[in-house]
């Protein structure tokens, strides 16, 4: 994708919990503006994998951290199809499945583990440029200058609903595991959950991917960086 990326800086911070649709309008939004896309959730999913694979006690941040510090870790910025590689093995479909996605939240609030994590998601904001940014705490942490600050959210049974069709689970389990990520990862004392103060928040439970990606090309032509 690289000769389709345009010039100038244009740093979009989408946050919000699981289900909100982050994900998809994020990915939409950066091929529209000719701009890359990073997964931030799937960097921490990625250091789960690595840490699962150790054997080591998720509760022993020490060691939960030695894990990620020794990590080769890689992840791809290109919307229209990337990969997450974990000591040179591709994790994509790992990091999605049940044994992920129930440790997730305990090694993401880790100190040690963010710092990381945080340090090299600069690092690939900085070389992309004009980059979509999607996870938890993108603009109030990871890069509190962006040009356009997102909280997406929606009903607790819309993020349910969508969450449960991706992965064929239970609309009743997946319910209850999404409020327990989000109790998890809103209450971490290391940079938890939460909606910048400035950030534009749009609530997606009525509205469809393309209204949504609409309405952040219209915030961002609004501020000349679109």
């Amino acid at each position: 994708m690289e000769e389709n990326v345009r010039a100038g800086r244009c740093v979009v911070a989408v946050d919000g919990p699981s289900g909100s649709g982050k994900s998809t309008v994020s990915r939409r939004l950066a091929v529209s503006l000719g701009a890359r896309y990073l997964d931030t959730g799937a960097m921490y999913r990625a250091i789960t994998w690595a840490v699962l694979r150790s054997g080591v006690d998720l509760t022993d941040a020490e060691s939960v951290g030695k894990v990620a510090a020794e990590v080769d870790l890689r992840i791809g910025t290109d919307p229209q199809g990337y990969a997450v590689t974990a000591d040179g093995v591709t994790v994509d479909a790992e990091i999605r499945g049940p044994e992920v996605t129930g440790a997730v939240s305990a090694v993401s609030a880790v100190p040690s583990v963010r710092a990381l994590l945080v340090a090299r998601q600069r690092e690939l904001i900085a070389k992309a440029g004009r980059i979509v940014v999607e996870g938890r705490d993108i603009g109030s942490v990871v890069v509190p200058d962006a040009d356009l600050k997102v909280y997406l959210t929606a009903s607790e049974a819309a993020r349910a609903q969508r969450r449960s069709a991706e992965d064929a689970t239970d609309v009743a389990a997946t319910a209850a595991d999404l409020a327990r990520r989000d109790r998890l990862d809103s209450t971490r004392k290391a940079d938890p959950l939460q909606q910048s103060a400035d950030a534009v928040v749009l609530d997606t439970t009525e509205l469809g991917i393309d209204e949504v990606v609409d309405r952040l090309r219209a915030l961002l032509t609004e501020r000349g960086v679109a």
